[in-house]
């Protein structure tokens, strides 16, 4: 059996190109076992014979070599990616070249390479890794695209992307100074164009950004509010003429990418919120919901944590709950989980929060079964949700005391007045059911 020695020899050296390339072919399935990787990376010269290949003017050798490195890049040991920094700025270099499936390995390479090591990324900041990116997004290749945004993801995951990958500091290495969050937006556009693999890989491209809150304002500005609103209004159609799951893949990044703008202060600042100010927004939201109850029930609380902000501080998306008739929907899923039911409860909480007219249309219907039900749950912030949805309808609907003494619930207060954490506002609940 040959050695990693002998085919790069023969790679190197070799009278007959297709026989240098068949050295390469052999090489690089060796390379996909770890053990063949370690003995790669120790032989002396071998990375620097590796680039040479890989730069040379044999289009099928350099092709070979650089699968050779797609193979390495795929280790999880750091080290093995730092033996490839040599091959990086050429990596980079080829980014710009004619051939779609070459700069789409490129782009799979760096990204695995960048995941695996802080020093690749120290390395590729300066080489200019930004604005390489930054070009490939005009590319026309639905694959090259898809490739992209798995390296920019990578990118953007990093531990140090918050301080020196994203902020606009210098236009040679940061996103936000890109054209890169304009562009990413527009792969987000609904509308015939639309590819799902690739709006995938830019909505969590968006969600890390969003998350790193640097300058949310910004993205705001370019009408990221706005966009994502008008795809989860495409997405609800979606769902509704499919029974594809996959649908969820896209779901997901763009809820997460909504609810964390809405935690914005500067939302309400510039005028963002009032892009979403719209029926149909919550109408989207609960066929998604749906969605997910009967297929993902895990992604349930993405769902009611977008619809938990978008009505913390809305009395037109409590509104809006209220006129669709959604209150019930939403109580059909406090089975699910302790955590959806929390999230359920709050939501009901930011609608009560809003006064009188609102806890009037919450009261009494299926919520008072409801609430009777969640009280009798051994969550304690299942339990402590409910006595706070209870306490402001106490607040609100002074009626409400009688309807929940005649259905027992002083009863079903009892049960959690020994409890440290739910004691004093079991305690304050009584004293007002007494005295009403």
């Amino acid at each position: 059996m040959w050695s990693v020695q002998q085919f790069l020899r023969q790679a190197q050296r070799g009278t007959e190109e297709k026989e240098r390339e068949g050295a390469l072919v052999s090489l690089r399935r060796g390379l996909q076992h770890p053990e063949t990787q370690q003995t790669f990376i120790r032989l002396e010269g071998s990375m620097r014979t590796l680039v040479g290949l890989l730069t040379s003017n044999q289009a099928l050798l350099q092709l070979e070599a650089a699968r050779c490195l797609h193979e390495l890049s795929h280790s999880e040991q750091s080290t093995v990616a730092e033996a490839c920094l040599p091959a990086t700025s050429y990596l980079l270099t080829y980014l710009s070249g004619h051939s779609s499936d070459f700069i789409e390995l490129c782009l799979y390479t760096l990204g695995n390479l960048i995941v695996e090591s802080e020093a690749v990324r120290r390395q590729l900041l300066p080489q200019g890794i930004v604005p390489a990116l930054a070009a490939c997004i005009q590319s026309p290749h639905v694959a090259v695209l898809e490739a992209l945004g798995y390296a920019l993801s990578q990118l953007l995951q990093a531990e140090e992307a918050p301080e020196k990958i994203i902020p606009p500091a210098s236009a040679s290495s940061s996103i936000l100074a890109s054209t890169l969050p304009q562009h990413m937006l527009q792969m987000l556009q609904p509308g015939p164009k639309l590819n799902p693999g690739v709006a995938v890989e830019f909505a969590w491209c968006l969600h890390y950004i969003i998350c790193s809150q640097v300058s949310n304002p910004l993205l705001i500005g370019h009408g990221a509010l706005s966009t994502l609103g008008l795809l989860l209004l495409d997405l609800a159609g979606a769902v509704q003429k499919t029974e594809d799951a996959g649908l969820e893949l896209l779901a997901c990044p763009v809820l997460r990418c909504l609810s964390n703008l809405l935690t914005e202060a500067a939302v309400e600042t510039v005028g963002g919120q009032m892009q979403l100010r719209d029926e149909r927004v919550v109408a989207a939201l609960f066929i998604l919901l749906q969605f997910f109850f009967q297929k993902q029930p895990s992604l349930l609380p993405e769902g009611l944590w977008l619809l938990n902000n978008l009505t913390a501080n809305s009395p037109s998306f409590c509104t809006s709950l209220l006129s669709l008739d959604l209150i019930e929907p939403l109580l059909q899923l406090l089975p699910v989980s302790n955590v959806v039911s929390v999230m359920v409860l709050t939501v009901l909480c930011n609608v009560a929060e809003k006064g009188p007219a609102y806890c009037q249309r919450l009261w009494p219907g299926p919520l008072l079964p409801a609430l009777l039900h969640t009280l009798a749950f051994s969550d304690t912030e299942v339990v402590g949700q409910s006595l706070e949805l209870l306490h402001l309808l106490f607040l609100y609907q002074p009626e409400a005391v009688q309807v929940f003494l005649q259905q027992s619930g002083l009863q079903a207060l009892e049960r959690h007045q020994e409890e440290a954490q739910l004691q004093d506002r079991v305690y304050a609940l009584q004293q007002t059911a007494l005295q009403g």
